[in-house]
């Protein structure tokens, strides 16, 4: 077997091997093997750097040898360039995003009075999830810095019409479990749970009485971890764009 060949196997082995520790990373936490930092920080960052070495292989090889390797081995050096490209993006996509976003997960449109949870505190509890009263006095200025367009939403509407409307987009989310509805309180409390990690976000949506109308208040915030990779902001953003064009 010739060294072409053999750096060829070598490179399609790498990004399965690759491809085999980015699966495991959260498959692992869902199974409770191991707590969700080792296979975030851990497996995720190795799968990256596996897959780098997979790509990098296969681009010498192909540089040096290419005219002399047989089809096959060609083909082998191509899906292992093409997956490993694929397999190096996602940890470092959720790298490039831990950096540019602060080290906060908890993230509303009132800094100074966030809307109370009530409905999700004994699952919150249950999983030993951050207090949800533990709010560090700079959390406030880092967040107006990373979402300044995260504010309340002001309408003329009557605080029933703000309510009705309100629940309506909550239960069209995509992803969302509505968890308590009070029509009274003027409360909507829901959660999300992430696909990849099944890491779950807790919100809480707050419509009050304001001089124009009605003023409409949410609060998103992750169980664990202390960086949300900007879910929480997205997700206020998202709702707010979706209960706005229904109250136009």
């Amino acid at each position: 077997m010739s060294l072409s060949t053999v750096a060829s196997t070598a490179a399609l082995a790498l990004s399965g091997a690759a491809l085999g520790l980015l699966a495991l990373a959260p498959l692992g936490v869902w199974l409770e093997w191991w707590h969700y930092g080792f296979g975030l920080y851990r497996l995720m960052p190795v799968s990256g750097f596996v897959a780098a070495g997979a790509v990098g292989l296969s681009v010498l090889t192909l540089a040096r040898a290419r005219s002399r390797l047989p089809p096959r081995s060609r083909v082998m050096l191509f899906v292992a360039v093409a997956l490993g490209a694929g397999l190096v993006y996602v940890p470092a996509q959720y790298s490039f995003r831990r950096s540019h976003f602060p080290a906060i997960h908890d993230i509303t449109t009132d800094t100074d009075n966030p809307p109370k949870f009530s409905a999700v505190l004994a699952a919150r509890a249950s999983e030993h999830a951050a207090s949800v009263e533990d709010r560090r006095p700079q959390l406030a200025q880092l967040q107006k810095s990373a979402y300044p367009d995260v504010v309340p939403l002001l309408t003329t509407a009557s605080v029933q019409k703000a309510y009705r409307e309100a629940l309506q987009v909550a239960k069209s989310m995509p992803g969302w479990t509505l968890v308590a509805s009070d029509a009274e309180a003027g409360r909507i409390e829901a959660s999300a749970q992430s696909r990849w990690f099944g890491f779950t976000d807790d919100i809480v949506i707050r419509i009050v009485v304001d001089e124009v109308g009605s003023r409409i208040d949410m609060r998103s915030t992750s169980r664990q971890g202390t960086s949300d990779y900007g879910v929480n902001g997205a997700r206020i953003r998202a709702y707010m764009d979706a209960l706005r064009k229904r109250l136009q």
